[in-house]
């Protein structure tokens, strides 16, 4: 049987989806286009979800992280799963980088290293202090709660001195099983968005800014946000770069998550590295660039 060369990473929502909405669809041509540029450059390329248990994974040199948006709700299984495979393939990226980039702590090691980041404060399991406590002891007023292993605003909220007190219960619910984060509220999130810059093997290729819809701070479609073309000055491209190099090792792609801050500065407000939206529907030439990168490594 003829190895693969890369398995393209789903999960099973997406391998054979009934409903087709746009949401799917740009599920699907993101992924078509990863593999489409993959193929092109001569490789053997399947897609699978990655809790398929009847594929053998020692069967294919590379797995690529795509699209396996559910693993921050089953990350236990998740975990399990993932320390099984890298002992029998290698990852893209690796299981080192994604276990450093599953939880938002890394942020502080960005911080460590001279990145500038959004002020983050964490909140560690077990804490017992209240959210109005935390608020008081910190003097910050607007602020943005989330858990720090999540994915796409899974327990997010915006805090103030009037919504603090109802979300005391959700954070004592929280805060008993898992560890959070706070951080000032940026308000230039509301006016000039978030920028996110794709960064292949090292190098930027393209960026897009999302912002949120009138009457939300959240940026991500599934909260009604919105995606628009954009053209990163020489700065954030620098900014972003430099950010990728602070990582623990070269990731061969990475998103990177930037606002400007309250003091009108370039800070990081995520860095993804484990199965991003890259929007290569955007600028599609970054799906070959990724490609020509994992044809690299395979031939070296």
């Amino acid at each position: 049987m003829k190895p693969i060369d890369v398995v393209v990473l789903t999960d099973k929502r997406y391998i054979n989806p009934t409903e087709r909405t746009d949401y799917v669809n740009n599920v699907l041509l993101e992924d078509q286009l990863v593999t489409n540029a993959l193929k092109n450059d001569g490789l053997y390329v399947k897609r699978l979800a990655w809790d398929d248990s009847t594929f053998d994974w020692r069967t294919t040199k590379y797995i690529l992280f795509r699209t396996t948006w559910d693993y921050f709700d089953r990350f236990k299984e998740f975990s399990t799963w993932l320390e099984k495979v890298s002992q029998q393939t290698i990852l893209l990226n690796s299981e080192k980088i994604i276990r450093w980039n599953i939880d938002k702590h890394y942020l502080q090691d960005l911080h460590n290293a001279g990145i500038p980041i959004v002020p983050t404060y964490f909140i560690e399991k077990g804490d017992t202090r209240t959210l109005q406590q935390i608020h008081n002891e910190l003097s910050w007023s607007k602020t943005v709660l989330k858990p720090c292993i999540s994915g796409a605003a899974r327990h997010t909220y915006k805090l103030n001195s009037e919504t603090i007190a109802v979300h005391e219960s959700i954070h004592k619910n929280l805060i008993a099983n898992e560890a959070m984060m706070l951080q000032p509220f940026m308000e230039q999130i509301l006016t000039k968005g978030e920028i996110s810059i794709m960064v292949i093997n090292g190098n930027y290729t393209h960026a897009i800014l999302k912002k949120a819809k009138p009457g939300d701070f959240r940026v991500q479609d599934d909260f009604g946000g919105s995606v628009h073309e954009y053209n990163a000055t020489p700065q954030e491209i620098e900014f972003a770069e430099k950010a990728v190099k602070a990582c623990i090792e070269k990731p061969i792609y990475a998103r990177v998550d930037m606002v400007w801050d309250n003091e009108n500065t370039l800070a990081i407000s995520e860095l993804e590295l484990i199965e991003p939206e890259l929007w290569f529907r955007k600028h599609e030439k970054a799906a070959e660039q990724l490609a020509n990168a994992i044809v690299t490594l395979i031939n070296s």
